[in-house]
């Protein structure tokens, strides 16, 4: 019996000691596979939020690309931040100035343009369409309400052709621009005489300034109230102003390059003015301004002509046609309003602008103004 007892104590003893080996390599297993956390930073996951089921977004909005119109001034013009004449004028462009159109406004009366100064300053602005030509009827959208700055309660006078603006009742006073004719202007007084009429200007002192009465139409003359200190400023200033003429400068121009060439739109643009001086017997003693008429309706334009004057001289004006001086169409002087000529259309016309010969100097500056009669 002895002999089988130490075999059954050590298969029990076996037994235990497998048992233990066991759950000790669990344990270990256990510890392996813990991936440790000490020292690590982990990244934080945001939570994921579901969307809300929302109506389709309008998609924006195109603009409309525009082709610019390529344009022409036929006078000298201010151009405006806004389609009105009562809204402050950004600069001024001379006459064959060339600018880009890219907007009209509601009234179809001011072109949206860019344009480029003759200081060689560009901007954007606003011009008079009456006297920007173009081939044919711009393609551009609208882009603005009509004058919207000056309604027509709120005017009360018409110019009647291109004017001065000055800072006082008087050619003595500054210019601060000008104002081209059927611009329509707010009355606000007149001098004692009423020759000068004072207007609202937004250049001007305080919102005013004055232009002369003869080139302004009103049925409101007469009751304009007279302003007082415009008499003080104007007997200072004829007491120390004394007139001093040069000769004027000379600009080279000829019958075979006049100093200006206007084509009249059949249609639109069918005006112009333009300005310069003379003098005699040194200085610049001629202009030669070409212009050609043009109608979609007949065969004969009728044009009305003004001509104004300052200095202490007179001109001489000649009608010329393909090289030849025409004889019979009358005599246009200095002063003449609404001077009425009947011209064949798509002719090229020239003026031949002189000043008289003199022996001391005489010097004239003038504004030519062509239209076509409505």
């Amino acid at each position: 019996m002895k002999t089988f007892k130490f075999p059954l104590i050590l298969l029990i003893v076996l037994l235990i000691i497998g048992l233990i080996s066991a759950c000790s390599m669990e344990v270990s297993k256990a510890e392996d596979t813990a991936i440790p956390t000490s020292g690590i930073i982990t990244a934080t996951l945001y939570p994921t939020f579901t969307p809300r089921a929302s109506a389709t977004p309008l998609p924006a909005t195109a603009i409309p690309s525009v082709d610019p119109v390529p344009g022409k001034v036929t006078a000298q013009i201010n151009v405006r931040k806004s389609p009105s004449t009562a809204s402050e004028s950004v600069g001024l462009l001379n006459i064959n100035s060339e600018v880009q159109i890219i907007g009209v406004d509601a009234s179809e009366g001011w072109y949206q343009i860019y344009f480029v100064l003759p200081s060689g300053a560009r901007g954007e602005g606003w011009g008079a369409a009456d006297y920007i030509l173009t081939d044919s009827k711009p393609n551009v959208p609208v882009t603005a309400g009509g004058s919207s700055s000056t309604s027509e309660e709120e005017t009360n006078g018409q110019v009647t052709q291109q004017i001065n603006v000055r800072r006082g009742p008087g050619t003595g006073f500054d210019a601060l621009g000008i104002l081209n004719s059927g611009d329509d202007i707010t009355l606000l007084g007149k001098n004692l005489g009423g020759t000068w009429l004072q207007i609202e200007y937004f250049s001007g002192d305080d919102g005013k300034a004055w232009v002369f009465a003869s080139y302004v139409q009103s049925d409101e003359n007469e009751n304009l109230p007279i302003v007082a200190e415009a008499e003080k400023l104007a007997t200072e200033i004829a007491a120390t102003a004394i007139p001093i003429y040069s000769p004027a400068p000379e600009d080279n121009d000829s019958t075979e390059e006049p100093a200006i060439s206007v084509i009249f739109s059949a249609t639109n643009s069918r005006a112009f003015n333009y300005s310069s001086d003379l003098s005699s017997p040194d200085g610049d003693a001629e202009d030669w301004i070409a212009f050609h008429p043009n109608s979609a309706v007949s065969d004969r334009v009728n044009l009305l002509i003004d001509l104004s004057c300052t200095g202490n001289g007179s001109l001489i004006v000649e009608l010329w046609q393909g090289g030849i001086l025409l004889t019979q169409w009358g005599a246009l002087e200095c002063g003449d309003s609404d001077y009425a000529l009947s011209m064949f259309r798509d002719e090229t016309y020239q003026f031949r602008l002189v000043a008289k010969r003199a022996r001391k100097l005489e010097y004239i500056n003038y504004t030519l103004q062509v239209r076509a009669a409505p």
